[in-house]
């Protein structure tokens, strides 16, 4: 049975005046389902990029609050208290942060029907803040960059024509792999570079692939993932890569990890296999 909610998107306005502003977050509310959720993300590198630096470590630790309040309320709500009957998600979220001239604020409100609140926050959540965030991540490289680091290997042997598109498909979850060869099952290559200028975006990155991997892992197709790994330049940061690596270990799937370092080596092992195969 479907309810009536509203919802609420949380954003970061540099400028009063002028309105420029990102989304960083939703919040959900239905009175009828005695429902209150919200997510709120902690990356800041699209506002810094969009727009100046900013105390990263005050950004997070509000965010995360901001979070972290709306649920706790949910919670008490949904277990003890009824919610009172004509309240309005303006009126909630404003005991979590008051509408001021802050640059963190929440937005007039939008309506909506739903029979899965949990999934229509995250539909919500992916549509306004998730689907902009990877490319305000602050790379040192793309993963395109760290593609042409292992292009030009595959070139020299004449592996490229033999990579073609390849989308694997599983019953809640498809990702197509712009590379890929058969022999008894897809080998499937992706570039990923670590090469980021946060920490946190490295095992963001990395438990994104997590996640992606363990969904595709119900795929009737047998694969294995290649990623193709760019390492970050900073030395600061490597601490960070091995953390990401422990996590895409913990893929379900059939996997290799091959750093750059690697390339000219990979390159030759992988036309030596195709050659098998031909």
């Amino acid at each position: 049975m479907s309810v009536p909610y509203s919802f609420s998107v949380l954003r970061y306005i540099h400028d009063a005046v002028t309105q420029e502003f990102l989304n960083i977050g939703v919040a959900v509310f239905s009175a009828e389902a005695e429902y209150l959720n919200a997510i709120c993300t902690t990356k800041y590198g699209r506002i810094s990029e969009t727009f100046c630096k900013i105390d990263g470590v005050g950004f997070r630790q509000l965010s995360q609050h901001i979070q972290d309040s709306i649920r706790s309320a949910g919670r008490e709500y949904s277990s003890s208290l009824p919610f009172e009957p004509n309240r309005s998600i303006e009126q909630i979220l404003a005991k979590v942060l008051p509408r001021d001239d802050s640059s963190i604020q929440f937005s007039k409100a939008g309506v909506g029907l739903s029979s899965n609140l949990d999934q229509t926050l995250q539909d919500l959540y992916q549509r306004y803040v998730e689907k902009y965030l990877d490319a305000g991540e602050l790379s040192r490289r793309s993963d395109d960059e760290v593609w042409r680091v292992f292009r030009g290997p595959l070139d020299r042997v004449h592996v490229l024509p033999n990579l073609k598109p390849k989308r694997i498909v599983a019953p809640d979850y498809d990702y197509e792999f712009q590379r890929s060869w058969k022999n008894e099952i897809w080998h499937v290559y992706e570039p990923v570079s670590f090469d980021m200028v946060e920490a946190a975006s490295i095992l963001d990155k990395a438990n994104k692939w997590l996640g992606r991997a363990s969904n595709l892992n119900d795929s009737a197709e047998p694969f294995r993932i290649h990623l193709l790994i760019g390492e970050p330049k900073d030395e600061r940061l490597k601490p960070a890569a091995v953390k990401a690596e422990n996590i895409l270990n913990k893929m379900p799937v059939k996997k290799d990890f091959v750093k750059e370092s690697d390339a000219e080596s990979f390159a030759e092992e992988l036309a030596s296999e195709m050659k098998k195969h031909a």
